[in-house]
């Protein structure tokens, strides 16, 4: 029976755990299998990308297979078709779907008509593979994730709500700082609250308080250009900068998904700084999502049933 990859909670928490303990053996160079050979992904992208395109694009190419890239010009869903006949249409010819669109439900669609496995490299709700990139860099860099702390600062997004997820999966504590009127969806925030602690505070220097991890994002995100200088008015005091990352634990690191706009959600002291591992980070995306496609589109042998 084929899988997808929507949200974080699709997987058990078994799962992820496996899923990253693979990705590291990829990393590490103890992985030379070619579970995708002879195998076609098809990368839907109604939004532009360069970490999502080329990670899956080498990703595809190093486990054997082949990456199609197809942007809404080279498909019929940008001038109408839709999602459910091009999900059957594709699933006539390729092994396995990446989409990175604006609406979930979008992806949701698209999974329920396929009968090949479906990958959400983005939404405006969820970014649940950049999320499994960051919970490799956090096992890195601190041992794992029990008993951690994790302060998320600016904008209740896609990048929250698929850390709500997580929190909520793995069960370590997260406080998100948010400004009032860009807080994150009360559900994402209820479901994820009653399965470990999680907190939603308006002040920065709350959030961070003894954290392990501080985390954060772009305040205007694609698609949200025409609300940047309102939105750089409501963040305004919620740059993380070095007095920030002070009232964090000793041993804390920094992360951000990137891109980033140095001066505004980050210094460029903290960006470049010793605490950073954005650069890991970005590169375990790479990892991350190979061991998601082969254990989705791979040996049978591999895949998660």
């Amino acid at each position: 029976m084929k899988r997808d990859f929507l949200q974080i909670p699709d997987f058990s928490s078994e799962e992820i755990h496996r899923l990253i303990d693979l990705a590291g053996e990829m990393k590490d160079g103890g992985y030379d299998r070619k579970p995708l050979a002879g195998k076609t992904l098809a990368m839907i992208f109604a939004k532009s990308s360069t970490r999502t395109r080329v990670s899956f694009e080498v990703g595809t190419y190093q486990l054997g297979g082949h990456a199609l890239f197809l942007s809404s010009r080279d498909i019929q869903l940008g001038r109408g078709e839709p999602i459910r006949d091009t999900a059957r249409v594709l699933s006539g010819y390729v092994d396995g779907i990446m989409i990175r669109t604006f609406a979930q439900k979008e992806v949701e669609e698209l999974a329920r008509y396929s009968s090949v496995p479906v990958i959400n490299g983005l939404t405006d709700s969820f970014h649940p593979c950049q999320v499994l990139a960051d919970l490799m860099t956090v096992r890195e860099a601190l041992g794992g994730w029990a008993g951690k702390r994790v302060a998320w600062i600016g904008d209740g997004n896609n990048m929250a709500h698929s850390w709500l997820n997580a929190a909520g999966l793995l069960g370590f504590e997260l406080v998100l700082a948010c400004p009032r009127g860009y807080l994150p969806d009360p559900g994402v925030v209820a479901r994820n609250a009653a399965l470990t602690t999680v907190r939603v505070v308006t002040d920065p220097r709350e959030a961070v308080e003894a954290a392990h991890v501080v985390t954060t994002d772009v305040w205007a995100s694609m698609g949200q250009e025409d609300e940047a200088e309102a939105r750089r008015t409501a963040f305004a005091g919620y740059l993380v900068d070095e007095a920030l990352m002070a009232r964090a634990d000793p041993g804390a690191i920094f992360l951000h998904c990137l891109p980033a706009h140095r001066g505004e959600e980050v210094t460029e002291a903290v960006l470049e700084g010793s605490q950073s591992r954005v650069w890991d980070e970005a590169e375990n995306r790479l990892h991350v999502q190979k061991a998601l496609m082969a254990l989705l589109m791979g040996d049978p042998r591999e895949r998660m049933l």
